[in-house]
This record gives structure tokens, C-alpha cells and sequence, in this order.
């Protein structure tokens, strides 16, 4: 027998009209993409969802900047592909906090999609936007990424940018951006010059935590130079220098053994533990099944 579900006609465009009107949206552009919305759906009625999502659309529109990053938000955590597409155009929004805000809301959408709308906001005026921008991209894991994010760690006259790529990086774990990270860890590869001295001690604490995490995650051998350069530098902050350990630990080659030995002793209890650590995972780890 056919269920009454699907004896009803899918509902009017004028019968949608009064609906929405009823609901507190009388506008003639929002009954037409509602009623697109019904006769997409499988019993030609509009879902809670639906309706939700085109009452925070509206709300995009509002005068009021909070308003409006209030509506981007609450799309961004209905973690739905068309709320996500319906939160897009507040990338482009007058107010910085807006645009920051899209940039996280947009998750939903598929990675490379997101990437593409992400990548031009790299180069926002907006210090915090292209901070929030950086930090999503690396969650879209897109190798699109990859060379725009370099330029953000290499360039950008903000630490705070150049933090978030370095994050970023790590989590596409893309073998292309080893060299840049172990440069901004250690540059000239712990090269005892007095400019690159210089240039390590004014750098923020965050970025070179996050380029020594991130050489670790990305795993490349290339990366080992910096990493043991930031680990036996006695001028380097502490955790940065743990950050260094657990980084040569997961990168997993031999040759950084002796380096993390020599701080095994270190004044620091926790950098050693985690040069203990990082040996251990070194010489423990699988070896390959034809023996070499």
C-alpha cells in the first residue's frame, strides 16, 4: 500500500510561501529557495534543517556585526555541507571577526573545495583572520595548500601567521615544506653565526614549538639537521628544545641518537625524559621484513 507520505503532493510555491511568512521570513527570494529546498526532498516538505539554515542565512544580512557572526557560527555548527555552503559568503564580510569566523564554519564542505576559498584569505590585511585561515586550511589537509602556507611561515611580518602555517603544515604533512620549517626552527641549520643567533632569540616561542612539532609529524629525514641543531643549543627555550626530541623520536632515524644522548643528562628533567623517550622509539621501532 503507498504510504500517506507519499500520496500528498509536494507542496506549492505560494503554499510555501505562507508557510515561511508563518514562520517569521516574509521575503519572496526566501520562499523561493525554500521551495527549492521541498522539492529536492524526498516528501517534498521542508526538513527542521532546511528551515534553519535559511533562517541564519537571513540573518547574514543583519546590519549588526554580531548578529551576523552569531548566524555564521551557528551554520558552521549544524557541520552540514549546505549550512557550510551557506555560510560562505561571510568569508568576504566588511568585519574581520566575521570572516574569521566563516573560515572555521566552512568545515563541512569537501577539502578541496574549502582550500579554494581559503587559499586568497592567506593574503587578508586582517592579522587574525589570516592567523584563523592558516589554522583551517591545515585541516583540510589539501596539498593546494602546501606553497601558499610556505609563503605565509617564510613572509608574514606577524608571528602568529607564521605560527598557525607552521601548524598547518604539519598537519597536510607534506614533505615539500621540510626544508622552510627546519630553516625556521634553526636557520642556517644551527650555523653559529651572530645573525642567526639573533634571529632565533627574537622569534616567537609558539612558531618554533610548532616547526619543530611539525618537522615531527611530516616525518622527512631532511628535516633532522634543524632539529638537532634546535636540540643542542643550550640557548634554545627548554621546550622547544623537548619539542626538537619528540620530533627526532617520530622522524625515527638512527642518526639522531647520538645527539639526543648528549642531553640525557640535561638540567632539564623533562627534555631528558623525552630524549630517553625518542631513543627508545628510535631503536624499538619495526624493522623491515627483509632485515635491511
Amino acid at each position: 500500500m503507498t504510504s500517506l507520505s507519499k500520496q500528498l503532493p509536494r507542496p506549492g510555491f505560494w503554499l510555501t510561501l505562507c508557510l515561511v511568512s508563518f514562520a517569521g521570513f516574509p521575503n519572496l527570494a526566501t520562499a523561493k529557495r525554500l521551495h527549492s529546498f521541498a522539492l529536492q526532498s524526498p516528501q517534498g516538505s521542508l526538513t527542521p534543517l532546511q528551515i534553519e539554515i535559511e533562517k541564519q542565512t537571513q540573518r547574514l544580512g543583519s546590519i549588526e556585526t554580531e548578529e551576523r557572526r552569531d548566524a555564521v557560527s551557528r551554520l558552521g555548527s549544524m557541520h552540514h555541507p549546505t549550512a557550510s555552503r551557506a555560510a560562505s559568503p561571510a568569508l568576504h564580510d566588511s568585519v574581520p571577526i566575521v570572516r574569521a569566523t566563516a573560515a572555521a564554519a566552512i568545515s563541512s564542505l569537501p577539502p578541496s573545495e574549502r582550500a579554494g576559498l581559503l587559499i586568497p584569505l592567506l593574503a587578508d590585511k586582517d592579522e587574525f583572520v589570516r592567523r584563523e585561515v592558516a589554522f583551517a586550511l591545515g585541516k583540510t589537509r589539501s596539498q593546494s595548500g602546501v606553497q601558499p602556507l610556505i609563503e605565509r611561515l617564510t613572509t608574514d611580518k606577524k608571528d602568529s601567521v607564521r605560527g598557525a602555517a607552521a601548524v598547518a603544515l604539519g598537519e597536510i604533512r607534506d614533505a615539500s615544506a621540510t626544508l622552510s620549517l627546519a630553516e625556521t626552527l634553526s636557520p642556517g641549520f644551527g650555523v653559529a653565526s651572530p645573525s642567526s643567533r639573533k634571529s632565533k632569540k627574537e622569534k616567537d616561542l609558539f612558531l618554533l614549538r610548532a616547526a619543530a612539532r611539525s618537522l615531527g609529524q611530516i616525518g622527512s629525514r631532511n628535516g633532522l639537521p634543524g632539529l638537532i641543531a634546535a636540540l643542542q643549543d643550550e640557548k634554545m627555550p627548554d621546550d622547544v628544545r623537548r619539542e626538537a626530541a619528540v620530533a627526532l623520536g617520530l622522524v625515527g632515524d638512527a642518526a639522531a641518537v647520538p645527539a639526543l644522548r648528549s642531553v640525557e643528562v640535561a638540567r632539564d628533567p623533562y627534555l631528558a625524559e623525552a630524549a630517553r623517550e625518542a631513543i627508545h622509539r628510535i631503536e624499538h621501532q619495526p624493522k623491515p621484513a627483509n632485515g635491511n
